[in-house]
């Protein structure tokens, strides 16, 4: 099973998928999270000053990671295609073709799930973008986006046990 957690920055994702993990459900699958500290090292530029080629790398570990028979992931190939359509050094022209290539891949996933940032402060690791008015248009090209080319997805809420709880009842007849 391929299970992609995506949503904006700062929802929890990461800590989910780490807490997923380590269940005894999960033994057998890869956990992967996202490298941004990693890439950004290597001088990739993140967040809303991202470029084409930037999202073009992040867009190959998501389709890599599809690669998997087993793997959770804190991004979606979605979140890859949110990010390119938010980003300000990216021309809509650029954007569009890469969402049109991109969206080949978002059926590799048996199931999303979508954490909303409602009621969450953003957390700053450093390396997210910490404007809110960034993060509120990220929110809402994930949510167009997955709404035009998943339309079957899972929102989660609640702590991170209760997301848990949400998820295994989802995919409780695969585990």
């Amino acid at each position: 099973m391929r299970i992609g957690l995506c949503g904006t920055m700062s929802v929890g994702k990461t800590t989910l998928v780490k807490a997923l993990g380590e269940m005894p459900q999960f033994k057998d699958y890869k956990v992967t999270t996202e490298r941004s500290k990693y890439l950004s090292s290597l001088g990739i530029p993140l967040n809303h000053k991202t470029t084409i080629e930037g999202q073009t790398i992040f867009l190959a570990e998501r389709v890599t990671e599809l690669l998997q028979e087993k793997i959770i992931t804190d991004r979606t190939i979605i979140d890859v295609m949110a990010f390119t359509e938010c980003a300000q050094c990216t021309s809509v022209i650029d954007a569009d073709n890469f969402k049109y290539y991109a969206k080949r891949f978002v059926g590799g996933y048996d199931y999303i799930f979508y954490i909303s940032p409602d009621g969450l402060d953003i957390e700053d690791n450093g390396i997210r973008e910490t404007n809110p008015k960034y993060r509120l248009q990220i929110d809402k090209s994930i949510k167009k986006l997955l709404k035009k080319y998943r339309p079957i997805w899972f929102t989660l809420k609640g702590t991170t046990e209760e997301r848990i709880e949400q998820i295994l009842e989802v995919i409780k007849p695969y585990v």
